[in-house]
């Protein structure tokens, strides 16, 4: 298990270096060698799950982050396959690689709970969510550095190598529109599949998913409707990955680091 976590750590490390040569030294990035390292740590990044907890799903704090961070950054693989993503791997990788090794070497040793295929189905679905509208969220925010950068006639090396500021919009929307669905369906299996959803533990969760379920809903609407973009699109992008964040790991900080009590 170590090993996988030591090479996973180094992997993640070794990518981002690589794709962040423009910033360091001007040199083009190794982009194809980049995407090959990070495609190893994540897969190393998933084997060291999988071997940890036999393949179990275990969402406690600690461990939903590390899985969390796995997801996100293979889903940004994924979606370099259609847009040239691969400079969010500057700031995603060193990020994984952080929550793995907090989660290996320094948080309490935990033991996943035993889920019915209806729960991890639910589950994986919430994963995908939130990893797609994770990315959108980055994405507005350097959609907004963009912006900020264009106005000011100095574009960084780094958010030079992201597509054309209408290029990322739109492929922001489409993982907001991608994300909301899966986040629809979430909310559909845990209404149909979690038959204690309104349990103490459960409630902020369900309330803070439906509210995030709004906002980028709204945000979709207006998209549509009334062809809002730019700063708009942005702070209602964060506002809803805000809210998210709070439904997937609020609960989990309090009731797990605070009271002590299992989430």
């Amino acid at each position: 298990m170590l090993p996988l976590t030591f090479a996973a750590i180094a992997l993640y490390l070794a990518a981002a270096a690589l794709l962040a040569r423009p910033v360091l030294d001007g040199r083009e990035a190794p982009r194809a060698a980049a995407l090959g390292v990070a495609t190893l740590a994540v897969l190393a990044h998933a084997g060291e799950i999988a071997l940890a907890h036999r393949g179990a799903l275990d969402l406690h704090f600690f461990a939903a982050l590390s899985l969390i961070a796995c997801v996100i950054a293979a889903l940004t693989l994924i979606v370099n396959l259609w847009r040239p993503v691969a400079a969010l791997g500057v700031i995603l990788f060193p990020l994984a690689a952080a929550l793995l090794a907090i989660d290996v070497f320094l948080a309490p040793p935990t033991v996943p709970l035993a889920l019915d295929w209806q729960i991890k189905l639910h589950v994986t679905l919430a994963l995908l969510s939130y990893g797609l509208l994770s990315i959108a969220a980055l994405l507005a925010l350097l959609l907004a550095f963009q912006e900020r950068s264009l106005r000011r006639h100095r574009m960084p090396a780094f958010l030079a190598a992201l597509p054309p500021l209408t290029l990322t919009e739109s492929l922001m929307f489409r993982l907001i529109g991608a994300g909301f669905a899966l986040l629809s369906l979430t909310l559909l299996s845990g209404a149909l599949f979690v038959t204690n959803l309104f349990d103490q533990h459960l409630v902020h969760k369900t309330v803070l998913s439906i509210l995030a379920w709004l906002v980028f809903g709204v945000l979709l609407l207006g998209r549509w409707r009334w062809g809002w973009r730019g700063r708009q699109a942005v702070w209602l992008t964060l506002a809803g990955m805000a809210v998210l964040i709070l439904a997937f790991f609020g609960s989990k900080f309090v009731l797990e680091l605070l009271l002590r009590r299992s989430a």
